[in-house]
């Protein structure tokens, strides 16, 4: 029973470190993890999730003793494994799995592909044309925008991303995107240069994270919400600066 006991904190701690790892809310991981524990049998199960870390316990008169710590690096978003674990979850609660199922679907979610690259370089510039028109741009403006983004994700997937870490990598990030629409600017793609620059530096801005951070402080996590948000804040600094750097560049130069 005791071996039985362990898999099954195994198999939750398992979930939980995919929903984290992956983008998920603090209460989600908290919740998919005691969903498991109570659908098994383990009624001292207890979870406590920060930013980067999970914490696992279970234990008492009549349950064997379980303690577990992992920590798990900030780093981005894949909600469709997000998703494939709360399925999971539902599944669980529907007594449809049994435990070694669950091991090898959790297994297979961990494998599931992210995105081609090919699929995140259009897919930055369709969104950095899309947030153009948003602000105000016109076609033209939305072309040289969908042009910058495009650029921006090459740079950041086979240059910035294996080679720089993550505040230079954004630094970069942003001067690339702005150096990208002044050079597109200058060619007579666009008219609203400012427009451009806000279309095409969208790719980088962490919305997702930003979000959660902002729904943790609202469940009162505090400490997890606040590690989420000091963390998008510095991309956002990070990207400003690039921008900023190459605008203080271009007075120079002018001067």
């Amino acid at each position: 029973m005791a071996e039985e006991e362990r898999e099954i904190m195994e198999v939750a701690m398992e979930a939980g470190h995919i929903l984290l790892e992956n983008g998920a809310e603090i209460f989600r991981v908290e919740e998919t993890i005691n969903r498991i524990c109570r659908h098994y049998g383990i009624k001292s199960g207890s979870a406590f999730i920060l930013s980067n870390g999970i914490f696992v316990t279970s234990g008492n008169m009549e349950e064997e003793t379980f303690a577990k710590v992992q920590h798990i690096p900030v780093s981005g978003s894949h909600l469709n494994r997000v998703a494939a674990v709360n399925q999971l979850s539902r599944e669980v609660e529907e007594g449809r799995c049994t435990i070694e199922e669950v091991r090898k679907r959790l297994d297979e979610i961990r494998q599931m592909p992210g995105k081609s690259n090919h699929m995140q370089i259009i897919s930055s510039g369709i969104g950095s044309g899309a947030f153009c028109y948003l602000y105000g741009g016109n076609l033209s403006d939305c072309l040289a925008a969908f042009l910058s983004g495009f650029l921006l994700y090459i740079f950041v997937l086979y240059i910035s991303g294996p080679h720089l870490n993550k505040m230079m990598s954004n630094i970069a990030g942003g001067a690339v995107a702005t150096v990208a629409s002044m050079a597109l600017f200058k060619l007579g793609i666009g008219q609203n240069l400012d427009r451009i620059i806000i279309g095409s530096i969208i790719p980088l801005v962490p919305g997702v994270a930003f979000t959660n951070a902002i729904r943790d402080i609202a469940d009162e996590n505090y400490i997890a919400g606040t590690v989420r948000m000091i963390d998008a804040l510095l991309v956002f600094f990070c990207i400003a600066m690039g921008v900023g750097l190459v605008y203080t560049v271009k007075q120079r130069i002018m001067m």
